[in-house]
């Protein structure tokens, strides 16, 4: 792929559009097949991943356009239902372009495993010897998974914590901080961690209650940062200078009260969100994490930071647990996932959770920019209305001309979107 700008591509037929992404991403017959109605998942194949199957349900598959992720063009395939979410992350990305595109980095893919160990005599003492022996805890991890630490991966640390104040006691937790390559990690980790209970039990003489991942994947970053030129800020009436400030302005009332942080990281997420189910992996690990390490300080704040360099432009980071893989799961058994993945040319877990946090960080500007400037709904609304027309009943081109009539008079509802489809069709 040589570009992720694809100039007009909606306003090209659907058929079109896909024949242009097959184009720029090299796809083949079965990966279209894939996208195409009514490709993808079987009822068939989804009896094979959760129980009691009935059917499927499917959300829209667009794509982000304009993502230049540490010099690499990438064409993003974001699965969601929210209107302007797509459209939002790629004019952003598109005025990333001008300062470098995205710049994003990661932690080792290390998950935290937990083990809780109750009814023990002297808690102190039995920290002291899980110390003792945590070369031979990590030496009988590593045995459990021999494909894993064939790749490089496997049990890197243990960490020994005392919980002293709880509704039931001081209790221990055993982290075991395991690296899990490509793989999101979760059954790695699990399966190490009931593996080590035994061990565990007969070193403290307690007794090893949970054992469980925890989805606060704090050792396992994603870093994003992005420069965009004041004078590509802005439009209309407002100036890049006016836009810049705004945006500042919009972020620290998201840093200074949980009450915005939460709507503003929920924008964050509609981007994150998107490409992690896109992809196949676990949005609610994502999520999990996202908002935990949001409010690791005590205080739930906001996820990014916007402020403006030396030079005046303006300049956006965002940090946060990334914990996703490309190996395992449905990520492999989801046609569609396997075509996504292919579709951003991804070769390790690193680099997907780096163009996603870069698509979290455009969707963050994208919802800062409207709310600073001309207010939320505008844009947003212009999109929503065809799926009001749609609710209403229109079909065709009908679908557009009530749509456009609902815009243009600033009332966006199913009664009104109703009311214009039964005048255009009287006539």
């Amino acid at each position: 792929m040589t570009t992720s700008r694809l100039p007009g591509f909606y306003n090209l037929p659907l058929d079109e559009r896909l024949e242009r992404l097959a184009q720029a991403a090299d796809l083949t017959a079965d990966d279209l097949a894939s996208l195409r109605d009514p490709g993808g998942l079987t009822v068939k194949g989804a009896d094979h991943m959760v129980e009691n199957v009935v059917g499927t349900h499917n959300l829209p598959l667009g794509i982000g356009l304009n993502f230049i992720v540490n010099g690499r063009e990438v064409l993003v395939p974001m699965a969601i239902e929210e209107p302007s979410v797509v459209a939002g992350a790629s004019f952003m990305a598109k005025l990333a372009r001008a300062g470098g595109g995205f710049h994003a980095t990661t932690s080792a893919p290390e998950m935290i495993g937990q083990m809780q160990i109750l009814d023990v005599a002297d808690v102190h003492a039995a920290r002291m010897a899980i110390h003792e022996h945590r070369a031979d805890l990590l030496a009988a991890a590593n045995e459990i998974d021999p494909v894993l630490k064939k790749l490089g991966g496997g049990a890197r640390d243990l960490e020994v914590r005392l919980i002293e104040h709880s509704p039931i006691g001081a209790f221990l937790v055993v982290h075991l901080i395991y690296d899990v390559r490509d793989a999101m990690g979760a059954n790695a980790v699990n399966t190490a961690c009931e593996r080590l209970a035994p061990r565990l039990e007969a070193i403290t003489g307690g007794r090893v209650h949970l054992r469980i991942l925890s989805n606060l994947a704090d050792r396992r970053l994603a870093r994003v940062r992005c420069t965009i030129p004041v004078e590509k800020l802005a439009f209309d009436d407002y100036t890049g200078k006016v836009v810049r400030d705004g945006i500042i302005e919009a972020w620290a009332f998201a840093a200074a009260d949980p009450y915005r942080a939460a709507t503003h990281n929920k924008g964050i997420m509609n981007g994150v969100d998107a490409v992690v189910i896109a992809t196949g992996n676990d949005w609610r690990a994502i999520e999990a994490g996202a908002h935990a390490y949001a409010a690791r300080s005590g205080r739930y704040t906001s996820l990014s930071t916007w402020g403006a360099d030396a030079a005046g432009d303006l300049v956006g980071t965002l940090e946060m647990p990334m914990a996703v893989g490309i190996v395992g799961g449905a990520t492999k058994v989801h046609p569609t996932a396997r075509t996504a993945l292919k579709l951003m040319g991804v070769a390790t877990a690193a680099e997907l959770a780096e163009i996603i946090v870069a698509v979290g960080l455009a969707q963050n500007l994208a919802a800062l920019r409207a709310l600073a400037t001309e207010g939320i709904q505008r844009g947003h609304m212009s999109l929503h209305a065809r799926q009001v027309a749609t609710a209403a009943g229109a079909s065709g081109e009908m679908v557009e001309r009530v749509a456009a009539q609902m815009v243009s008079e600033g009332i966006v509802r199913i009664d009104r979107a109703a009311e214009i489809l039964r005048a255009l069709s009287s006539q």
